[in-house]
């Protein structure tokens, strides 16, 4: 019965230890979550910006001409999935949503006749596709927190390179972007999105609040010039924008597993208390029946004690 306590005492040790552990991670994800939040609110109308001013350039310079634009090249060759994942473990189902959209997005492509070619961000993602011999063309791991828009900037030139590349192993007919949309600290969604060829609409209008638009414009010193300028920086602004919402939403994700990690631990601690009790509950009841086993016995033989 010894031995079986301190196996139980044992077993409670650890998992006060590891309930420790996984409340400390959950303050620090709860921390976290404000912040990063806090940054995507800061980078979304910038990104709603530049998309209001390709729909005015696109919309009310006439035949404005650009490879982004050209809805053409997506009928068929390669299409690039950018897939944003976590780079550390204990985020729940957060990397497993992003990588099985990721997925869904690359099986519908090869329906269509056209070859993914995947731009994975994050150790998870890596390790995912390297594990099943499948290695991405580029990928970004380990990254940082507080790099993130210098990490969207870098992925932007090397997408833009490609985009605009004529060599046939490298260029990319088709851009989409994989990564998990922040709506509250509660509810997060893994989304795909295409980012090229652009369908021209207005960034209000996607959000749900229609703003009227002004029909004369005047473009310097031209409308293919400002086009020129303005897509390098639209896939940047929405790379750095998804970056940052896939970070609040790991935060998010780190939070919620931490929690059920407590409490899976809390009750492992109430559990192996109880059996830990009721072995010393019965050790004590062997004892107590030994010792009056003995006095029996005693009594029995005529033998008094002294």
């Amino acid at each position: 019965m010894g031995a079986q306590q301190r196996e139980y005492k044992k077993r409670i040790g650890s998992a006060q230890g590891m309930k420790k552990i996984f409340k400390a991670k959950e303050m620090v994800a709860a921390s976290r979550i404000a912040k990063a939040h806090a940054r995507v609110l800061a980078t979304t109308p910038y990104a709603d910006a530049i998309s209001r001013a390709i729909g005015a350039v696109a919309t009310h310079s006439g035949d404005v001409a650009h490879p982004f634009l050209d809805q053409e090249r997506s009928t068929n060759g390669r299409a690039g999935i950018v897939l944003i994942t976590a780079d550390r473990g204990m985020t729940g189902s957060y990397s497993h949503n992003v990588i099985r959209a990721a997925e869904e997005l690359a099986n519908a492509l090869q329906e269509e006749g056209k070859t993914p070619v995947l731009y994975v961000v994050g150790r998870k993602g890596e390790t995912y596709y390297r594990f099943r011999n499948r290695p991405p063309h580029e990928a970004w791991a380990p990254y940082h927190e507080g790099e993130l828009p210098e990490l969207g900037h870098e992925i932007a030139q090397r997408v833009t390179a490609d985009l605009l590349s004529e060599d046939p192993e490298t260029h990319l007919d088709e851009l989409y972007l994989v990564g998990t949309r922040f709506k509250t600290r509660f509810q997060q969604v893994a989304r795909a999105t295409r980012l090229v060829p652009i369908e021209v609409v207005d960034a209000d209008e996607e959000h749900g609040t229609a703003r009227p638009t002004y029909p004369l414009y005047e473009f310097t010193p031209d409308a293919e010039q400002v086009m020129d300028e303005l897509m390098p920086r639209y896939l940047e602004s929405k790379l750095v924008n998804i970056l940052l919402q896939s970070m609040a939403s790991e935060h998010a994700a780190t939070q919620r597993a931490m929690k059920t990690a407590t409490d899976n631990a809390e009750t492992q601690v109430k559990k192996f208390t109880r059996l830990a009790n009721s072995a010393r509950q019965a050790e004590i009841t062997q004892e107590i029946t030994e010792i009056v086993g003995g006095a029996d016995a005693l009594s029995g033989s005529g033998r008094k004690e002294r």
